[in-house]
């Protein structure tokens, strides 16, 4: 029952399967690893006509006895060499199931060829000589692939033949891993003794292990759960890019899971936007598909233009990514340099490059020896690291084991791609409460019939907080008072919003103690602030009722704001490190000409005062 193999400018093509299923195989070098993987090309069919005869005329050319592992071992140096360098991608096809066999280097040099391999990999079969037994390798990859999520796998104990087909070396083998495995958790679906060079158990039962009744090889594949068709898995959608068309704006990206139709309602992370579909466009297509699914490269139009960017995740509303700044992962790291806390890394997940730091090392394991360290300081290269990782701003991302593409990074040290990982869990950070707050509050927002575009371009400005941080009496007041001013002398719809006012008002029911407690103040006056902004206006306001405390209340604000932008200027006596993303900095005695030149400078930086929406707005009067 196999498939028809082709070969085309693109490589192989197995026809006739009904699913595709990865499976990587490992194990310590020389314990037939691409023996095996020979043996089950050969044993289905699925071989290339012609292929095995020219690879046993190459081997009485040369000399040898012919081995199954050299179908795989293409390249004449691995041949030479007598081990497989690189991660090979090989098909075959079994009772309607193609399998795409990573066969994965065993030797330490090429540990990373392993990790890339199963990563890919929805099952994995880990090869033990029956006549060496359980080797430092041996753990490892088994170790390893428990740590990169690979939960569904098998132990292979080969070259039986080796060892006359003796149960009680299986039996001590099998005994011997399985405590292993059991140290983290890991639990094989069998152990099954076999010799791929003689096909024992490969296809058929082996007459020289009676005393086995398992299942073969093949059979143990054929019984691996597939994993949940990306097309059937919930909407991800990250945005590649935006691109403006006469007047359409087309949101380009790939799906990498679930389906997309038009009318569709949408929600981006982590900005909150939502929209409907309101077009699909594929290039020289006719007519426009109307709907889309996992693995397509499309674009999509909106009903309604919102401002989004790259990096974000389009979803059905039903099922949303994690948005935090903070989450845990596995990383495996490759630098020249040792990853430290506290040092900036670029962080690239899916579309989304974002500034980070390890804030915490939980656990360091030498992949030479598997010896493990607790909280560490930094991780060399060739470890794998258990580890937090904090972002410089909220992203969307999604568990490794749910969503692959949402669920796997790579961090990158001075321009060099350095380490890769997967999200193991998200950790809630300072901003959770407020975030899924305005999460909520975002969903069920009742809109009407003025957007926000629509506002920008009457009152030819973006609606923004310009918010003006720092300690007490640096003149924040008078800044924000003037920058009000020129903002209104200029036809734009600015609005004071101070403090004070605030804690007389919609703060009165709160106590003098309660006053003195920066999180319900900073929450109440950042709704407050995310009401006047769907006005379209431009916040002109201060941190002054918060405090020493206008860090938490500026972090607090641009939460309850997203995705609108928050202008932070920070003012103080002296020069001081100002809080992080600080728009402008203003130090000492301050010119205040010289100060709001700098800030409606800032303010036409963050597009707020954008030229493309009107360079002369006019003002609208009501009564």
């Amino acid at each position: 029952m196999s498939g028809v193999v082709t070969t085309t400018g693109q490589g192989l093509v197995v026809s006739g399967a009904e699913e595709h299923f990865n499976i990587v195989i490992v194990g310590h070098v020389d314990h037939g690893k691409s023996t095996l993987v020979g043996r089950l090309y050969a044993e289905t069919g699925s071989l290339p006509e012609g292929k095995l005869e020219k690879v046993q005329a190459i081997c009485r050319q040369q000399g040898k006895e012919f081995e199954y592992a050299f179908l795989f071992d293409a390249f004449l140096e691995e041949q030479e060499q007598g081990i497989t360098i690189d991660t090979a991608r090989t098909f075959f096809t079994w009772k309607g199931r193609q399998y795409i066999i990573i066969d994965a280097p065993g030797h330490k040099e090429f540990l990373k060829n392993m990790i890339t391999g199963a990563a890919r990999a929805e099952a994995a079969l880990l090869v033990i000589d029956a006549w060496e037994g359980v080797k430092e390798q041996s753990k490892k990859h088994g170790y390893l692939l428990s740590l990169l999520g690979v939960r569904q796998f098998a132990v292979v104990v080969n070259k039986m033949d080796m060892v006359g087909y003796r149960q009680d070396v299986f039996a001590g083998i099998e005994k011997e891993y399985r405590a292993f495995l059991q140290q983290f958790g890991a639990v094989p679906e069998r152990v099954i003794p076999v010799s791929a060079k003689f096909g024992d158990n490969i296809v058929y039962h082996s007459q020289a292990m009676p005393w086995y009744e398992g299942p073969t090889v093949l059979d143990l594949l054929s019984s691996f759960k597939k994993e949940t068709a990306s097309a059937d898995q919930p909407l991800r959608f990250p945005v590649q890019d935006v691109y403006k068309f006469d007047v359409r704006r087309i949101i380009a990206g790939r799906l990498t899971a679930g389906r997309l139709r038009v009318g569709d309602s949408l929600l981006f992370s982590p900005s909150n936007k939502r929209a409907n579909v309101k077009s699909i466009e594929a290039f020289n297509v006719e007519p426009p598909p109307m709907s889309a699914e996992a693995g397509q490269s499309i674009g999509i139009t909106l009903d309604e233009q919102i401002f989004v960017e790259r990096g974000e995740i389009a979803t059905h509303p039903g099922n949303l990514p994690h948005v935090s700044t903070s989450f845990k992962a596995n990383i495996f790291w490759l630098g020249k340099r040792p990853l430290e806390r506290k040092r900036k890394y670029g962080l690239r997940i899916a579309t989304k490059e974002v500034e980070c730091e390890v804030v915490a090392i939980h656990r360091i394991i030498d992949t030479t020896d598997l010896n493990q360290q607790q909280d560490g300081t930094s991780v060399n290269r060739n470890q794998v690291a258990e580890l937090t990782i904090r972002t410089k701003s909220p992203i969307a991302f999604d568990i490794a084991s749910s969503f692959e593409a949402t669920g796997r990074f790579v961090l990158v040290d001075e321009y060099d791609i350095s380490g890769g990982g997967i999200v193991t869990e998200m950790v809630p950070d300072e901003q959770e409460s407020l975030r899924e707050e305005a999460r909520r509050r975002d969903f069920s927002w009742v809109k009407g019939e003025v957007s926000v575009e629509d506002r920008a371009k009457q009152y030819g400005h973006r609606a923004a907080v310009v918010l003006f941080t720092g300690g007490r009496h640096t003149g924040k007041s008078l800044l924000a008072r003037k920058l009000e001013g020129r903002l209104v002398a200029e036809g734009r719809h600015a609005y004071l919003l101070d403090g004070e006012n605030l804690r007389r008002g919609l703060d009165a029911d709160l106590s003098e103690e309660e006053k003195g407690l920066t999180a319900e103040m900073a929450r109440r006056y950042g709704e407050v602030a995310r009401l006047l902004i769907d006005t379209g206006l431009i916040v002109v306001s201060t941190t002054n009722p918060f405090g020493l405390a206008y860090r938490e209340a500026l972090e607090a604000i641009r939460t309850l704001v997203h995705p609108a932008p928050v202008i932070a200027v920070h003012v103080s006596k002296t020069a001081e490190e100002p809080p992080p993303d600080t728009d402008v900095v203003l130090s000492g005695p301050v010119d205040l000409d010289a100060a709001i030149k700098q800030v409606m400078e800032a303010l036409k930086h963050r597009r707020v005062l954008d030229e493309s929406l009107n360079a002369k707005p006019t003002p609208q009067y009501s009564i």
